[in-house]
């Protein structure tokens, strides 16, 4: 019994001067930091207050900016309780969807599949969200908002420009 006891409190001596702690487990190489960092997310809510839906986003510049750094680049996760395409005119597709910077519709939608070259810079993924990469020009200002003329719905996301 008594070796028992002294073995518990050698155990719990050393045990106590572990190195480890709670953050061990969050090793993030420097694109994932960056990312985590950007990712944004705001709830789509309508006039009277009704949730509509999800929109996330990561501004691609600031995780990339060596290959994103013509325009302003947002990989753009959507989820919606009634499904609907982005707006755009590129593409010809017409919807009440509309994502916009500072009140200008993007130069480029391109609508991505659910495992795509950004999916790594986000914990999960499913089938329910859409995902895109969209490009806007450039801008002074980042006011990245997601609106749905039918239902009155709305959503904004602000980035703060380096």
């Amino acid at each position: 019994m008594k070796n028992i006891i002294l073995f518990l409190t050698f155990l719990l001596f050393f045990t106590g001067c572990s190195q480890k702690n709670a953050f061990f487990a969050f090793d993030m190489d420097k694109t994932k930091e960056l990312s985590a960092s950007s990712l944004q997310s705001s709830k789509i809510v309508s006039q009277n207050g009704d949730v509509r839906g999800i929109f996330s986003a990561i501004y691609l510049n600031e995780v990339y900016p060596e290959t994103f750094n013509e325009h302003e680049y947002f990989f753009i996760f959507i989820y919606l309780k009634e499904a609907k395409e982005l707006h755009s005119v590129e593409d010809g597709i017409e919807s009440s969807l509309k994502l916009t910077l500072n009140s200008k519709l993007p130069v480029k939608i391109k609508k991505l599949p659910k495992e795509n070259q950004f999916s790594h810079l986000i914990d999960t993924t499913n089938n329910w969200n859409t995902y895109y990469l969209v490009a806007f020009e450039t801008a002074d200002k980042i006011n990245l908002s997601l609106s749905d003329e039918k239902s009155l719905s709305a959503a904004i996301l602000k980035y703060k420009k380096e």
